[in-house]
């Protein structure tokens, strides 16, 4: 399976945003962003030039991709299963991010970054519905219980990420027993919902994939 295996820091400095991808450090004073490092190149000291319209869009297609952790080519599969669907494209294309196990397993706070959750999912940690699934882009339905399995529940990894419950709780649209470590997806999230990805521009996204 492909997958980035670079330094994930770096795309935040190219976003000069969080992109939340190493969960702790993330909220840390170690983060680059924290710290005003430059973005990346060969000289970032250069005054940068105006973006053109394309470069805008592309730059929030970049930054939605990288926050759920996605290549190009599912994220173009995303989009145009999102496109089909009745609705608002961009709406529909949030709500299907959302529903992604990894995702799912992330904000029920079993894991402390999506990437983190990727693994749990892959390794077969991840139970739906009390069947184990091991594809991290399965679509949760509506009341399906996500659970991680008994004998996994004791990992470090889990213990740690559950400690974010008891400060922040979960989004609405979840349920979560932290002590099962089981919870409950409980509908899709309307995009008004999803208040922690910032100013991302979805409407760019959709003009960028239909020209």
């Amino acid at each position: 399976m492909a997958r980035y295996t670079g330094p994930v820091c770096r795309m935040c400095r190219v976003e000069q945003k969080k992109l939340m991808l190493k969960g702790s450090r993330c909220r840390s004073d170690k983060c680059p962003i924290n710290k005003k490092r430059a973005a990346p190149g060969k000289d970032p000291k250069a005054r940068p030039g105006k973006r053109s319209d394309h470069g805008l869009q592309l730059r929030e297609k970049q930054k939605l991709k990288r926050i759920y952790g996605m290549l190009e080519k599912q994220f173009r599969l995303f989009f145009d299963r999102a496109k089909r669907m009745p609705g608002i494209t961009g709406e529909n294309l949030f709500a299907l991010l959302e529903r992604r196990l990894d995702n799912v397993v992330y904000r029920m706070r079993f894991a402390s970054s999506r990437s983190q959750a990727r693994q749990l999912v892959l390794h077969g940690h991840v139970c739906v519905n009390g069947k184990k699934i091991n594809i991290p882009s399965y679509i949760v339905n509506p009341e399906d219980e996500i659970s991680i399995l008994e004998e996994s529940r004791k990992l470090a990894v889990i213990r740690e990420a559950l400690k974010e419950y008891t400060k922040s709780g979960v989004m609405p649209w979840l349920s979560v027993d932290p002590d099962e470590v089981k919870g409950k997806f409980l509908a899709a999230p309307r995009r008004s919902d999803i208040t922690d990805l910032g100013d991302i521009k979805e409407q760019m996204i959709i003009e960028l994939y239909s020209k």
